[in-house]
């Protein structure tokens, strides 16, 4: 067997295992996750990600593991965003506890497989047209330049959005009380639930980040904007990814008690994008950062814009009487 096909292999199995476990013992059908679960399984997930950067670096090269590390991390923090909007979905929709788990799962199962068609859609774009990813390039600086000086996420209505009104228009949604249901049959016809509804949004809304993340991934793997796809760059784009996606419904678990926590933490994001933005469109003058000074800008953004998040809430906290 090649290199490729035993790092491919690997991958599939590692995924297969990582899901049946995730499957099987730590999303139960019914079952609450607590805040100590949850960080648990956050930590399973990282680890196992972090495990499968350590097989690239043997496996393949230094380079290539250090794409994939910062193209997940990458990836990881946007997901962050994508989180603080699912906690609006489930309130609005008032989804109990005990179905939460099972429904972010196939939530996220659904949008792994938006992703990939996504991705090889993108891939076979700029592998035809290489301009466009200068267009990515502007379309990041706006979405960095509107995410920094957006002031409050709970502008998002998950009742106002077109996916909500695509769904009511075309399907029959019941109104009734799901009991961990997705699909129920009233007098002879089949009812989409509540908690289908907020399945389909939240393969949707990740569809949606997906058009900032898959962009930003590309800029961070490839070395030369105009040269080809290698089989490496595939690879460390749907692995970050997927890795990345995998690891949300514990994170949610984990933020949904500290949503007001980070306050900066979009900022940081922001700045992230904007630098993304800014190293795709150098690369028409010849210019190529390098990937270890991408890592550096990201670590330094997001680490200060938590820090400086925690600070100010401190600042800002009214001493006990």
């Amino acid at each position: 067997m090649t290199v490729d096909q035993i790092t491919y292999l690997t991958f599939g199995l590692v995924l297969s295992v990582a899901l049946v476990l995730d499957l099987g013992l730590m999303s139960k059908k019914n079952a609450s996750i607590s805040m100590k679960k949850a960080m648990w399984q956050t930590v399973f997930w990282v680890g196992l990600s972090v495990a499968f950067c350590a097989f690239l670096w043997l496996e393949k090269t230094p380079l290539v593991a250090t794409k994939y590390f910062t193209a997940y991390l990458m990836e990881w923090s946007l997901s962050i965003d994508n989180i603080f909007v699912f906690i609006l979905i489930f309130t609005y929709f008032k989804v109990k506890e005990k179905d939460a788990g099972r429904a972010l799962l196939v939530g996220i199962l659904l949008a792994i497989v938006f992703r990939i068609i996504f991705i090889a859609l993108g891939i076979e774009l700029i592998d035809r047209f290489h301009w466009i990813l200068y267009v990515f390039g502007f379309f990041l600086l706006y979405t960095g330049y509107h995410l920094f000086f957006k002031k409050d996420e709970a502008e998002f209505d998950p009742g106002d959005t077109k996916i909500y009104k695509f769904i009511n228009r075309f399907f029959r949604v019941s109104s009734a009380e799901p009991h961990g249901k997705y699909f129920i049959n009233q007098h002879g016809k089949f009812y989409f639930t509540s908690l289908a509804v907020v399945v389909l949004m939240l393969a949707a809304v990740d569809v949606a980040f997906a058009l900032d993340s898959i962009p930003t991934v590309v800029s961070l793997v490839r070395e030369n904007a105009k040269a080809d796809f290698t089989s490496d760059d595939i690879l460390v784009i749907y692995s970050s990814n997927i890795f990345a996606v995998l690891g949300l419904r514990s994170l949610f678990f984990l933020l949904k008690g500290a949503v007001d926590q980070f306050d900066f933490l979009q900022q940081g994001i922001a700045i992230v994008l904007i630098f993304i933005g800014v190293k795709m469109l150098i690369e028409f003058f010849g210019i190529h950062i390098d990937i270890l000074i991408s890592l550096a800008v990201i670590v330094a953004c997001l680490t200060g814009s938590v820090l400086y998040s925690i600070r100010v809430k401190r600042q800002h906290a009214t001493p006990e009487k």
